[in-house]
């Protein structure tokens, strides 16, 4: 299917087949993506023993990894390569060996080339975990994802 034909669902759910089989790392930290759309995306993790800090609660960078990589699925959704600019992430209560992780990211702003984008990290009771604030920015002219790079075969 052509990029002409495509919706714009059609055109983020191309974007993260085609993503998630190049994205090595959120494969190796067994990251699942939940849902995609436009402007939009939901991934999973589960804290393993290895992502513990000397504290026995996920470190930090892996929730924030975790943020990243819903942000990148959300702000490339659109088939135009988009980059982030910068971060923050802000940390309400620790993640512990076992929970399941739930990054919700969704458009906050998108101007020209530079967007906003907010995500939620939840665990499997509907704590709330760290906000992540993330910024893009777009170039334009330039797929995300290549024509016949992406394929239904590529989710894994």
């Amino acid at each position: 299917m052509s990029g002409t034909h495509r919706t714009p669902q059609q055109t983020a759910e191309y974007v993260r087949d085609g993503m998630f089989a190049n994205d090595k790392a959120t494969r190796g930290l067994g990251m699942h993506i939940v849902e995609v759309g436009p402007g939009r995306a939901t991934m999973e993790m589960r804290v393993r023993p290895d992502m513990l800090n000397g504290h026995a609660t996920c470190h930090g960078g892996f929730m924030a990894t975790l943020a990243d990589s819903a942000f990148a699925f959300a702000c490339n959704s659109y088939n135009e390569l988009t980059v982030a600019s910068g971060f923050s992430i802000d940390f309400m209560a620790p993640a512990r060996e076992g929970d399941l992780l739930t990054a919700r990211c969704h458009e906050v702003s998108k101007a020209g080339r530079t967007g906003v984008y907010d995500t939620e990290i939840t665990n499997q009771r509907g704590e709330r975990i760290a906000m992540f604030r993330g910024r893009s920015y777009t170039a334009k002219g330039r797929p995300a994802v290549p024509a016949d790079e992406a394929t239904g075969d590529n989710a894994r």
